[in-house]
């Protein structure tokens, strides 16, 4: 079956669903921060700050079934676990105890529904049933918002490795530090520069 191909007025849509019920909303500044110290830390191989390993293969298992890896890279290539290891560690002890309870949840979920320990250790099509159960909780509204903001924020600060998501939203950045920049477009065109 042909996929209809994704607008960024549609999944600038979809996103703001997962941003009302999200345990964790970021501003701009929080989002730059993040990036920067998670690209620091990917580019520099560091262990992760706040997730255990176990912790981080779990989630980024969950990341890439929120974007998967297909014809275009996914989440996973991305480095979308260092943004959220990042955004995690940064004074929100609130947000990360409830994502690890609810990891607790989904571990044990698919312990009882699969027999097996972990859920980056199913089949996608397990993973994909066992994320069907939990859609409308709020750890997954968060996974999946710390998954996008991950995806899709500035390259040059961590997330968004290799642009990855822009190149699965096809946007094109090249004229977006060039000037004019804006309001003064007027007065930049009045002396003919």
């Amino acid at each position: 079956m042909a996929q209809k191909p994704l607008s960024r007025r549609t999944f600038l849509g979809s996103v703001g669903g997962a941003v009302r019920s999200s345990a964790i909303v970021l501003t701009m500044p929080m989002l730059l921060a993040a990036c920067n110290r998670a690209e620091q830390a990917r580019l520099s191989s560091e262990k992760f700050k706040t997730l255990s390993e176990e912790e981080a293969e779990e989630l980024e298992a969950i990341a890439a079934r929120i974007i998967p890896t297909t014809d275009t890279p996914g989440a996973k290539e991305a480095g979308v676990i260092y943004f959220m290891d990042n955004v995690l560690g940064d004074k929100r002890e609130q947000e990360l105890s409830l994502l690890l309870k609810g990891l607790i949840e989904l571990k044990a979920n698919v312990a009882l529904t699969f027999g097996v320990a972990y859920f980056h250790q199913l089949e996608e099509a397990q993973q994909d049933q066992a994320l069907i159960e939990i859609e409308d909780t709020v750890f997954f509204d968060t996974i999946r918002y710390l998954t996008i903001a991950g995806m899709f924020s500035l390259p040059g600060y961590g997330g968004n490795r290799d642009y990855v998501g822009y190149d699965l939203i096809q946007f094109d950045n090249q004229h977006v530090w060039q000037p004019p920049f804006g309001y003064y477009d007027a007065d930049y065109a009045e002396k003919g520069q």
